[in-house]
């Protein structure tokens, strides 16, 4: 799509690939070893994407997981996507963030995804 920053990635910057998928580091990253696995077809929204793709794309998540505890030794991962952009997605192209986490990165490290919404992490 024009002027889509994920469907013009530049091979150089491909850590691993599947047929459905790309995985790149975050140009903006929380952590160090902040991954995106990108889906190779513009979509928007991960619920249209095909079982194909969904499986291929969690594959290479997975993948990517292990490449990263292997370089990185983390403590924990966040994982996670945002669909719409009332759930904060800015890049209208189906994308999962794999944040490896270190102790003492966040402190307090306590959050859950209830965290998406400020106010509502209280507890």
């Amino acid at each position: 799509m024009d002027g889509c920053p994920f469907c013009a990635i530049p091979a150089g910057e491909i850590l691993d690939e599947n047929e459905y998928a790309v995985a790149v580091r975050d140009g903006f990253p929380v952590t160090e070893g902040h991954t995106l696995i990108i889906t190779k077809r513009h979509v928007d929204d991960y619920f249209k994407l095909s079982k194909e793709e969904k499986v291929e794309t969690l594959d290479l998540l997975e993948k990517m997981k292990r490449a990263i505890d292997d370089k990185y030794s983390p403590c924990g991962y966040n994982v996670g996507m945002n669909i719409g952009e009332a759930a904060g997605q800015r890049i209208q192209h189906v994308h999962i963030h794999l944040i490896p986490r270190i102790a003492g990165d966040a402190v307090p490290p306590r959050g859950s995804v209830k965290g998406v919404i400020r106010h509502k992490m209280t507890y």
